[in-house]
């Protein structure tokens, strides 16, 4: 193993993330510290009223006889409710299971039976009667109507010890059945910190709170994260209540900055490319010529008409985009995967600074974070201090330190396969540069070996393909064992721009990573369906076996 990057940094010392919060509270009590953002209107919810719906809670909780180490499933989308279940939990020394309440109820039923809580929250009557029929064991189910509506408790929160699990997440599952990961409050009141500080080196002196908005299920580590982390800075954070209203939703927040997914982004990028090719005109025209000559100044390949044409660019077409999009974007933060270095690109020709932020689960959710200073688009930014990070002779990314998971629940086989000599094993293939900072190529369990006998990442191809042309929305690389690679692919495109887009990517690749063939996806790739995980990963292993026949076909 070869060190690549940086030791760790000087260890900070601060106040627990709990006790910050509800002195937070406690302190500033008209303060509207969440908003919930319902279609065209802005619902405040003062730190008082958070408050009291997290007193309520836990006198609920109380009364159920709820104590420390006890397992608790929260399952709700976000609101206010949520955010005040979150808080009562753990002030009541129980362990919070959050779970994604759009998951396929087999597999929230398996995720539970694993963790055996001795309650579950659900939203409403729909959820509850939806898990009792997945899970028809199941222990206590509690709608928020009837746990927001118990007598208040107003004892201090209870101040967990450093090896205290604080919250069990359930992975994604990608490559096999969901794990639980246990986070405690050592690596929660490690990791906050540390959010803070990044976050204040991206608004600088603002003088004033950030506005905020939240449309990812906080069930999900870099979520929970987020939304602590503006807890604890006691600023306020507005939520999304209606996901097929998001459009509609942002408008209405008008938001500094937000968490997102690179499905986001790239799904903004082609709605306002096709937007744009349908009105045609100068427009397009502008469109096309600012974006080539934005592309030739981000590489220093500038001739000295490319800031004249992407300056008029900008003050005719980009900034009624960026006007669109977001009126006061300052940037977004992106996580989740990796990506697309020209999606990553276009925002900031728009005068929308993308920050990158890569990690796990099992790592409270960050590893490496972008800076202002040297955010490079397809790269994720440098590891965060305090952690320790190297490169495998596979190129695998490894690390040690304080945001390192103990274990996963009830799994000693699976954390000791994860946790090696000390090391947490990523199970990504990454790139480190001379300044340290990582780009991520792909998954080491994801690599293909064709018949050629060489070893290929299929993530990389998938991404150029795409790039390639904007109709193919969703791409598979496979070949395992097979003469040649092939491709899976879904959208709009036709075979013929199809076939142009695999010429394209196949004339700057070896010979062993082109693609000969591809089959056209029978649907879209989505949890529903169980093809994607629940924060938008392919499931490879699934794909394949849904389209096992064609794929026969195509190699016949």
């Amino acid at each position: 193993m070869t060190m690549l990057t940086s030791p760790p940094g000087e260890e900070r010392m601060a106040t627990p993330f709990l006790e910050t919060v509800f002195a937070n509270l406690g302190k500033t009590p008209d303060k509207p510290l969440l908003v919930e953002v319902q279609g065209k209107a802005l619902v405040p919810c003062a730190a008082s009223a958070v408050m009291d719906l997290t007193a309520r809670a836990r006198g609920f909780l109380a009364s159920c006889g709820i104590a420390k180490g006890d397992r608790v499933g929260l399952l709700a989308p976000n609101s206010a409710r949520w955010v005040a279940a979150d808080l009562a939990i753990l002030a009541e020394g129980a362990i919070v299971v959050p779970l994604y309440a759009r998951q396929e109820p087999r597999e929230l039923a398996g995720m539970l039976r694993d963790c055996a809580p001795r309650l579950l929250l659900v939203a409403d009557d729909k959820l509850e009667a939806t898990m009792r029929a997945a899970w028809p064991d199941a222990c206590r189910l509690a709608r928020f109507d009837e746990v927001f509506a118990a007598a208040p408790r107003t004892a201090p929160p209870h101040a967990p010890g450093a090896a205290d699990p604080m919250t069990i997440i359930y992975t994604s599952g990608t490559s096999g059945e969901p794990k639980g990961v246990v986070l405690t409050a050592a690596n929660v009141d490690f990791m906050i910190p540390r959010t803070v500080e990044a976050l204040g080196a991206l608004n600088g002196s603002r003088g004033s709170d950030d506005k905020v908005f939240h449309f990812l299920p906080f069930c999900f580590a870099g979520s929970r994260i987020m939304l602590w982390t503006q807890l604890f800075r006691n600023n306020p954070v507005m939520i999304s209540t209606d996901l097929t209203r998001l459009v509609e939703e942002m408008s209405a927040a008008d938001p500094h900055y937000y968490l997102n997914v690179p499905a986001v982004l790239e799904r903004i990028r082609n709605g306002v490319g096709q937007k744009v090719r349908e009105r045609g005109g100068i427009g397009l025209a502008l469109y096309r010529a600012g974006w080539e000559a934005w592309q030739r100044m981000r590489k220093n390949r500038v001739v000295v008409v490319d800031r004249l044409i992407y300056g008029l660019a900008r003050w005719i077409v980009f900034s009624k985009i960026k006007r669109t999009i977001g009126p006061s974007l300052e940037f977004l933060v992106c996580g989740s995967a990796p990506l697309s270095e020209e999606t990553q690109s276009w925002f900031e020709m728009l005068g929308v600074p993308v920050y990158q932020v890569y990690g796990l689960t099992e790592t409270t959710a960050i590893v490496t974070m972008d800076t202002p200073q040297d955010a490079q688009a397809g790269r994720v930014g440098h590891a965060i201090s305090g952690i320790e990070t190297k490169l495998t002779e596979e190129s695998e990314l490894v690390l040690r330190g304080p945001n390192v998971f103990p274990g996963y629940w009830n799994r000693p086989e699976a954390t000791a396969q994860a946790i090696r000599d000390g090391w947490f094993h990523t199970g990504d293939q990454a790139e480190i540069d001379a300044g340290g900072n990582v780009k991520i190529v792909g998954r080491v369990k994801n690599l293909l070996k064709p018949e050629s006998g060489h070893y290929v990442a299929p993530e990389p191809i998938e991404e150029r393909l795409r790039e390639a042309a904007e109709g193919i929305e969703q791409a598979v690389v496979i070949g395992h064992g097979r003469p040649y690679l092939a491709v899976i692919v879904q959208g709009k495109a036709d075979d013929a721009t199809v076939e142009a887009a695999i010429g394209k990517v196949n004339a700057d690749l070896p010979h062993y990573k082109r693609l000969k063939k591809f089959l056209r996806a029978r649907e879209t790739f989505t949890p529903e369906n169980g093809l994607l995980t629940a924060n938008q990963k392919l499931r490879r292993a699934a794909i394949e076996t849904f389209h096992k026949d064609a794929i026969e076909g195509l190699y016949r």
